[in-house]
């Protein structure tokens, strides 16, 4: 569904010096500086298939993003999404694709959604029947029938995201491109968009690339992750490939009964990190982790010990920093 081959863009960006002669200065002469924001990126995505597109702020996934919308072209690659180039902009592609910017709106915010949905509706062309039905459908499946007829100004960050949702899926389109879909949420919208993607992805088979900093998104919805750095590829392939090279390493904490604790530099080490309430945390290597828990445990009295596998955001972080 998603072909992409050596996709870059490159931002190039005036360098004013400071003060009135820096301007003066630079109308004769102007120094620029150019940033890859994406480099070289090839990946395939399969029909149907929900992908996390993970990376740091700068990474590069909202161009990238923007370039498979077709706001933006591409410095040089190539890049085609259901057969079609998004660089020509071809009305039949714009009826199959959705772009939804979790920092952007394109409901009318004086307006009850309703109204944005009717408009929606005579741009892409929608069947009186078909609209009805896909509007009951999804407003249904987000639980905001209520909310229709209220302004957008006045609904809360979790239903506006519900209702910017309804106003991408309106048209059915094959590919939903979502860019921060839970940014700001609460616990509870969070999970409510997810339990909705989930659903709505399985039942219709649309194919979603995902960016989001929020790793309960990627965990709960995808079995697969590319991931970008500095605008470059540095890992494409399954999420719990991912996960298992932090399984490597094991967190064990734990909290003395007793302060100080008799021995801590010797037996952990300078590895250890003690936080304010006391606690003891420690990464050690898996094959490790019986014979330090036994050392902690005969060295002196342990008020309660645990042991974690490394959290996911953790591992990215380490794969980032080893690029």
């Amino acid at each position: 569904m998603i072909e992409v081959r050596n996709l870059t863009r490159i931002f190039r960006t005036y360098k004013k010096q400071p003060g009135f002669w820096g301007g003066i200065k630079g109308l004769f002469r102007r120094e620029f500086d150019e940033t890859a924001a994406a480099k070289d990126i090839s990946f395939d995505i399969a029909e149907g298939e929900l992908v996390g597109f993970l990376g740091p702020n700068g990474a590069g996934k909202t161009t990238t993003l923007k370039m498979l919308s077709g706001l933006i072209y591409p410095t040089s690659g190539t890049a085609r999404v259901a057969g079609f180039d998004p660089t020509k902009r071809e009305n039949a592609y714009r009826r199959i694709f959705a772009l939804v910017l979790g920092q952007k709106n394109q409901l009318w915010w004086d307006l009850p959604a309703q109204e944005s949905f009717l408009l929606l509706r005579h741009i892409y062309g929608i069947p009186a029947k078909q609209y009805r039905d896909t509007l009951d459908e999804l407003v249904g499946l987000l639980d905001v029938r209520e909310k229709l007829n209220v302004m957008v100004r006045e609904l809360s960050l979790g239903e506006r995201m519900k209702m910017e949702l309804i106003a991408a899926l309106l048209h059915r389109p094959r590919v939903l491109f979502l860019d921060e879909p839970t940014i700001g949420l609460d616990v509870v919208s969070q999970k409510a968009v997810r339990s909705f993607l989930r659903d709505y992805n399985r039942k219709y088979k649309v194919t979603i690339l995902l960016t989001s900093h929020y790793m309960a998104d990627i965990k709960e919805l995808c079995e697969r992750v590319i991931v970008i750095h500095k605008g470059i590829k540095i890992y494409d392939g399954a999420l719990d490939r991912l996960e298992a090279t932090g399984g490597r390493k094991k967190i064990i904490k734990f909290r003395p009964a007793q302060v100080p604790f008799p021995g801590l530099e010797k037996l952990v080490g300078d590895e250890a990190a003690v936080t304010a309430d006391g606690e003891i945390i420690l990464h050690v290597p898996s094959d490790r982790v019986v014979e330090i828990s036994q050392r902690i445990l005969a060295a002196g009295p342990v008020a309660d010990i645990t042991i974690e596998d490394v959290p996911l955001e953790d591992v990215i972080t380490e794969l980032f920093n080893a690029h």
